[in-house]
């Protein structure tokens, strides 16, 4: 470009930032309606956010989400416990239920903590733990020993003494923490199973 087309009027002489192999970068100004676009978007954000964190209008929607789930499973461990049907599913469904969980773990440390240890990790009993299982770790397999015992090895028959519902809280509980190999555990006993 000459330096008379630079010296014409309407064209911009002062706005070129810089330029490289014959190539003008000019500072040309942002149209209007981006410039509003992003203040309206800046102005929504700090709505937004204030609502959620400041003044609590709602729940974040991953807390939401959390509300719905739970709910959800509660709904369904209370269908399944008034159809009395204890099926690999049921139980397992029950295992994500954290109020049967957490129902499961006071039974278990008010009953077989003193051969399991409060965590499961094992101390006279084998380590519930980990992924060796004496006696199968299916649902129902564990339901049944946990019903049914083991005599030979000194575990009580729990099922006269805790009833149905509270061997399925007590299964969710064993479900619930089987395979997260609690630090200072008892070494493995029995079979090796992977899931």
């Amino acid at each position: 470009m000459s330096d008379e087309d630079k010296s014409t009027p309407g064209h911009e002489v002062d706005r070129v930032i810089h330029e490289y192999d014959g190539i003008e970068e000019y500072d040309n100004a942002l149209p209007n309606w981006w410039l509003y676009t992003l203040y309206a978007t800046v102005v929504f954000a700090a709505v937004y956010w204030a609502g959620y964190h400041i003044f609590k209008t709602s729940n974040l929607p991953n807390a939401d989400y959390a509300e719905q789930v739970a709910a959800a499973r509660a709904r369904e461990a209370e269908r399944l416990k008034t159809i009395g049907a204890v099926t690999p599913e049921a139980l397992t469904t029950l295992s994500h239920d954290p109020s049967t969980v957490s129902k499961g773990k006071d039974i278990f440390v008010a009953n077989c903590s003193a051969c399991h240890k409060p965590d499961g990790s094992g101390l006279i009993g084998p380590n519930l733990t980990d992924d060796a299982w004496l006696h199968g770790d299916k649902p129902d397999e564990i339901y049944k020993t946990i019903n049914d015992g083991v005599p030979d090895k000194q575990m009580p028959t729990w099922g006269p003494i805790l009833g149905p519902e509270r061997i399925q809280s007590v299964t969710a509980f064993v479900l619930s923490i089987k395979n997260t190999n609690v630090p200072g555990g008892k070494a493995p006993q029995g079979e090796i199973l992977a899931n």
